[in-house]
């Protein structure tokens, strides 16, 4: 079987010889803009209905603004503000954030806090000379007990300005509250799982390895419920961590093309409760806006590129064993594999430099000073199983030309207890179940990559809560360098989210905006003013089914003097409610098919409740003129090991 996986893949059309793409001749087309001449960049996501005017039927609709501010020259001075909570009464809160730039830029990290509380994590969209802006919208909600009290606004936007990146990051934060009935239990308490740094008026997410990501607490002993959310992406050398190798094979290359990142494809995000595994999180492959090639997302970014997603674990069933009036630690680990050559891997805490990671305790109260106890958690979390294979091919000199490889990981792990609460008795679990798959094939001596990889999980809470998730991925990438350092890249990818949520989550599942039946405006992806719409009334709705694929493919020229990028990038997207009472009985909420074709919308189509809504869409443009020279090497770009400009 794996001899038969090798052939194919060496056979395979897509792996041949890595060229320099042509560069057409003519001039570059006309995309869609903003009455200001700004392209408008969008993620494809489902839409968050806000209030329009002041007032509805349930209360006041309030809007403020927590941050206009210009990200310049930016790392280690972040945005800080004070907000005060609004002069009226709410259980909803929507947040706005617009952005706009010109120049030449590399995509950002963007971190926001309520004092040391991550409370939202994005990235930024690349600018182009003649300028971009996108907004995003997100529910907040779950933030209700921080937003009920004064807070230190931290907004960490990491940015760097002089003669070659030119760039500065225009931001607008707003925040609009207003009433719905109905409105889901949120947490009484958060606390963070972060650095704790806002006294010093800097973020608070941890970098590892490297820092201590660990905190401890003595808990209020009343809780019914509690959940901790992890949120984590690579950076540096492990923004692509899904095409790294096996440790073993980092030097295939070393004497041609160069040494490769490491620690193998895979990757596990870990929640430990005084050092035993409480959770696990296999996380999505984030791609930022400057990811593979820059054509791919301009204008429609890539999936979660504007919102990365959270992973909850509940540890309700650790209440027994946590609210005894002592401190507690809580941990969260990087994963990764150290492998001897032979297909035996060892789990190691010590991935590749670095991930940014940050967590949250969310705390529900029972009746004040009621005592919630319960029999000790039965813990099994025994260790994942990996199955492993390379191999490399020389050429007709004796110089490595081909390596392939392959890594099969799964794991199931359940924590359960009885928990006694003010409530009652009731059985708290906490199960996982996730398999996951990559095969990496390298060829022409590590200039053409194929990943394929997948990762399925399902999970179940306690009281009803549970997820299932699955992100396939293919990339398909080449590399080339002319003698006088001119530099090109051609990618193709296919790419998924599957994220079913059923029963209270903790994190809004996008369901609950359809309960907004006043006259209400939402943010359409791709135009610059937002859409007007009234919802009529929709049945209950107690869980929420996304599915959305991307496919996309693009070609990067870069010369000393010039730069340019063509892409195509076609996105379908679901969102479907399932009718509280009858989990047979769905409604699709929201659909939308969009193909961008060299930064220009070609073709749109957007179905809110039975609505529709569209972006104008006009001819594909010839390209995008990126200036000149990023002065980044292939293989920095591409996250297939150290390089220097005009070098491979």
């Amino acid at each position: 079987m794996y001899s038969l996986l090798l052939l194919c893949v060496l056979a395979a059309p897509h792996l041949s010889n890595a060229v320099l793409p042509r560069i057409p001749d003519h001039g570059f087309g006309k995309r869609q803009t903003s009455p200001s001449g700004l392209t408008v960049d969008f993620q494809v996501t489902e839409p968050v209905l806000t209030p329009s005017g002041t007032s509805d039927q349930y209360g006041c609709v309030y809007t403020k603004v927590l941050m206009e501010h210009d990200f310049a020259y930016s790392y280690g001075m972040p945005f800080v503000g004070d907000y005060t909570p609004p002069p009226c009464s709410f259980n909803r809160v929507i947040m706005n954030f617009t952005v706009t730039s010109r120049g030449r830029q590399f995509d950002r990290l963007g971190l926001m806090y309520l004092g040391d509380i991550e409370v939202f994590r994005t990235s930024t969209a690349e600018p182009t000379a003649s300028g971009i802006i996108w907004t995003y919208v997100k529910e907040m909600q779950q933030y209700a007990t921080l937003w009920k009290a004064d807070q230190k606004i931290i907004f960490d936007l990491g940015n760097l300005i002089d003669s070659t990146y030119t760039g500065i990051y225009n931001t607008t934060l707003t925040a609009t509250f207003f009433t719905i009935p109905d409105s889901p239990a949120t947490a009484d308490t958060i606390l963070p799982i972060s650095a704790m740094m806002s006294a010093q008026n800097q973020g608070s997410a941890f970098e590892v390895p490297g820092q201590n990501a660990s905190v401890s607490y003595t808990l209020p002993k009343n809780v019914n419920r509690a959940v901790v959310s992890l949120l984590a992406c690579g950076q540096s050398t492990e923004e692509f961590w899904y095409t790294n190798v096996l440790t073993s094979e980092e030097n295939t290359f070393a004497a041609t093309t160069g040494s490769l990142y490491g620690g193998s494809p895979w990757r596990e995000v870990q929640l430990l409760i005084d050092g035993q595994l409480a959770g696990v999180s296999w996380p999505f492959p984030v791609i930022f806006t400057g990811g593979i090639a820059p054509g791919l997302w301009r204008p429609i970014v890539g999936i979660d590129a504007f919102d990365l997603r959270e992973h909850e674990i509940d540890i309700t069933p650790w209440l027994p064993a946590i609210l005894d009036g002592e401190a507690h630690t809580f941990e969260i680990r990087v994963a990764s594999l150290n492998d001897d050559g032979a297909g035996h891997a060892t789990l190691v805490d010590t991935p590749g430099s670095y991930w940014v990671v940050s967590g949250k305790i969310f705390l529900f109260s029972g009746a004040p000073g009621s005592v919630t106890t319960g029999s000790k958690p039965v813990i099994n979390t025994p260790p994942p199983t990996f199955t492993l294979s390379s191999a490399v091919t020389q050429n007709a000199t004796g110089a490595n030309q081909t390596l392939t490889y392959s890594v099969a990981a799964a794991r199931e792990l359940s924590i359960s207890s009885t928990v006694h609460t003010s409530s009652g008795t009731r059985v708290a679990s906490w199960v996982q179940k996730l398999e996951y798959n990559n095969f990496d094939g390298l060829t022409e001596q590590g200039l053409v990559q194929l990943t394929v990889q997948s990762t399925n999980g399902s999970d179940v809470g306690t009281d009803g809560y549970a997820s299932r998730y699955g992100y396939p991925i293919t990339v398909k990438s080449s590399f080339a360098v002319s003698a006088s350092g001119a530099l090109g890249i051609n990618a193709s990818l296919t790419r998924g989210l599957e994220f079913d949520v059923y029963g209270p989550s903790v994190f809004p599942s996008g369901i609950q905006t359809f309960n907004v039946t006043s006259p209400s405006v939402f943010a359409v992806g791709g135009r610059p003013a937002p859409q007007s719409i009234q919802v009529g009334a929709l049945p209950l709705f107690s869980a929420a089914l996304l599915s959305t694929t991307q496919v996309a493919s693009a070609q990067y020229y870069s010369s000393p003097n010039v730069s340019y990028s063509f892409g195509t990038t076609e996105q379908v997207f679901s969102f479907t409610g399932v009718e509280a009472g009858a989990p047979g009985v769905t409604k699709e909420l929201y659909s939308r098919h969009v193909k961008a074709v060299n930064a220009t919308v070609v073709a749109d189509s957007q179905n809110l409740v039975g609505m529709t809504f569209g972006v104008p869409s006009g001819a594909a443009g010839a390209g995008t003129l990126l200036q000149n020279n990023m002065g980044t090497s292939a293989r920095a770009i591409l996250g297939r090991g150290p390089g220097s400009a005009g070098s491979i």
